[in-house]
């Protein structure tokens, strides 16, 4: 590149960090794209961060449900929309690390279509058994019933190749297991099948799962994490019981690839200031999770991680959509 032409670039990203436009961000309303339906983690994660960010930015933050194909179709959308910082998307593991591997025509890429902004937190799984399994009160009754009769017991997730559906099947590998899986549309429909009795378990995260044990009916048995968490104190970590599977969600926000760098560091900013408020803090201890604000170099990376990561999970179970 000659001197002249570096000169060109350089006055032009000048100009195009003066103009009004970026001045001005936002002049009208914002909107989050979830993934998955209302009433799930994501919508609800989703909707305080929403609300915590409105004024903060001097603009209603509203939240749209795009759901279908483990959350494909709302990351499409949000790939496609205008890169001028006005649409936003609420990414999770399944969304940029896992349906890559799982689906061979998607529509996006998880790193080339979009700018990270920040890191939300990460969300720790526990395994819930319902109603229609009454006389299992901990991992080992399960286990016992899943060896002695194959396909006897049913598991839940939000759909083929989704995280509850990769954590059962590494389960199922290292204990040389076979249950049936039953896929839903998200977490809130799958929450309701379990409770309902016409799917036995479902591992999912600990917020939902405390949300469906206060009934009584259901329970949890054991948690996909290093050791007990908060909200299931005396549920053991399931590494207890030999099967080192330690997993969850993390949630991160993104913007369209291409979306100026400022607009970032604006968003990423007052991420961070709404990640601070009350409202949000409650719901995320809710979920058994705290806050993680990240900068945008930090979220790249780790989602190029978590690629690797997942892909390997998803190639060792076979669990694709093709």
């Amino acid at each position: 590149m000659n001197i002249t032409t570096r000169r060109t670039l350089l006055t032009g990203a000048a100009a195009l960090l003066a103009s009004p436009a970026l001045a001005q961000f936002p002049d009208r309303p914002i909107r989050i794209i979830s993934g998955f339906p209302p009433g799930g983690l994501n919508d609800i994660v989703a909707r305080a961060v929403a609300q915590a960010l409105s004024p903060l930015l001097g603009q209603s933050v509203v939240v749209e449900n795009r759901a279908g194909a483990g959350g494909s179709v709302g990351a499409t959308a949000a790939a496609r929309a205008a890169p001028d910082g006005h649409t936003l998307w609420m990414g999770i593991v399944d969304t940029q690390a896992i349906n890559p591997f799982a689906y061979s025509k998607l529509q996006y890429d998880p790193i080339k279509d979009f700018a990270p902004i920040t890191l939300v937190a990460r969300f720790p799984f526990a395994l819930v058994v319902g109603p229609s399994q009454p006389t299992v009160k901990n991992f080992p009754e399960l286990l016992a019933i899943a060896r002695s009769k194959p396909e006897a017991i049913s598991f839940a997730s939000w759909g083929v190749a989704s995280t509850p559906h990769l954590a059962m099947m590494r389960l199922s590998q290292a204990l040389n297991l076979k249950m049936l899986h039953v896929p839903f549309t998200g977490q809130a429909p799958a929450m309701q099948a379990v409770m309902a009795g016409q799917v036995d378990i479902f591992a999912l995260p600990a917020g939902g799962a405390e949300s469906m044990t206060r009934d009584g009916k259901t329970r949890a048995i054991a948690v996909f994490a290093p050791g007990e968490i908060p909200l299931f104190p005396g549920v053991p970590p399931i590494k207890q019981y030999g099967v080192p599977i330690e997993t969850g969600l993390w949630k991160a926000l993104y913007a369209p690839a291409g979306t100026p760098r400022p607009v970032i560091d604006r968003l990423n900013q007052a991420m961070r200031e709404a990640l601070k408020a009350p409202t949000v803090v409650e719901v995320l201890r809710q979920q058994g999770a705290v806050a993680e604000p990240t900068t945008p170099e930090m979220l790249d990376e780790l989602g190029k991680n978590e690629l690797l990561a997942w892909g390997a999970v998803v190639k060792s179970t076979g669990a694709t959509l093709d």
